[in-house]
């Protein structure tokens, strides 16, 4: 199994996008996400130089319906 340790915010909200997952809003330094036909808001916070922790990570990937291992095929 991959890891997700230190990812970058822009390219994980990339990976979203290609999996369908669309830009609602950007709320302060939140990407907002939502995908028709889920009912979860994916929220991605964007902060410069900081990657996204493995927790939050973990479950937004569990939100959108994904393994750790589909979300890093659309990361790469």
């Amino acid at each position: 199994m991959s890891s997700i340790h230190n990812l970058k915010p822009d390219r994980v909200i990339k990976a979203f996008r290609r999996a369908g997952w669309s830009e609602r809003k950007q709320t302060g330094s939140h990407v907002i996400l939502t995908k028709e036909g889920n009912p979860f808001i994916l929220s991605i916070p964007v902060h410069k130089g900081k990657p996204i922790k493995q927790g939050l990570l973990r479950d937004q990937i569990a939100k959108a319906g994904m393994t750790i291992e589909e979300f890093l095929e659309l990361y790469r």
